[in-house]
């Protein structure tokens, strides 16, 4: 590793060079052999907040909790009351509907995932879904018989995706999915998961739209 940065002359700050290290924390995240971890002292930060008093702090609390989005499953489902609060012309009323996403949040921050470091022996597991005005993503591998996850990913959708056929949603979240994990999916076998078996059938579909049929090529 020396030898690398001495090659490509980069220049390392001795005073915050850490080295023999088991585990450290990485912008904002503990690295160590098990995997990837949410920075415990940060999460017991944002734990402590009380809940946000105007729209300015409902976008704060969840620019804090969002940078830890990728450990969390379905993340941007779960403050869904609260993000209605950001919408222009919106009376700021925080619901007891708001309290109990702003409390399920944290409570997941600190169940958060260990995310393993991909093996490029092994083969990927995509688990897709789709809800009314979500799409999700579970990137992971079958490790010694378990699921373990590598990266959790969620995207709300536009309003002319959330008019889409359930079909259409749920062929949605896997396109969604492959182009967010492109980097870890090129050259390497994946295998692709849903509960929406319609979709096993889409190439021998006469009438499919072309909506479809794009991502089927696509895929």
């Amino acid at each position: 590793m020396l030898n690398r940065c001495e090659e490509t002359n980069l220049v390392l700050n001795w005073e915050k060079c850490h080295f023999m290290c088991r585990e450290g924390i990485v912008l904002g995240q503990k690295i160590s052999k098990s995997g990837i971890e949410v920075d415990r002292a940060k999460v017991d930060v944002i734990v402590k907040l009380p809940h946000p008093t105007t729209v300015k702090g409902v976008r704060s609390f969840l620019g804090h909790a969002g940078f830890y989005r990728r450990f969390i499953q379905d993340f941007l489902k779960i403050p869904r009351p609260m993000t209605l609060l950001l919408e222009k012309e919106t009376p700021f009323v925080f619901s007891k509907e708001c309290i109990e996403s702003f409390n399920t949040l944290k409570k997941k921050l600190t169940e958060a995932s260990i995310l393993v470091v991909p093996d490029w022996n092994l083969p990927f597991k995509l688990m897709c879904d789709a809800s009314d005005y979500a799409i999700g993503a579970v990137l992971g591998q079958r490790k010694s018989k378990h699921f373990q996850p590598i990266h959790y990913a969620c995207k709300i959708m536009t309003e002319t995706q959330i008019h889409y056929t359930t079909t259409e949603k749920e062929m949605l979240a896997i396109v969604y999915a492959f182009e967010k994990f492109q980097p870890y999916l090129v050259l390497s076998k994946s295998i692709v998961y849903t509960d929406h078996s319609a979709l096993k059938y889409l190439r021998n579909k006469q009438n499919a739209k072309l909506r479809l049929l794009r991502w089927v090529l696509l895929l």
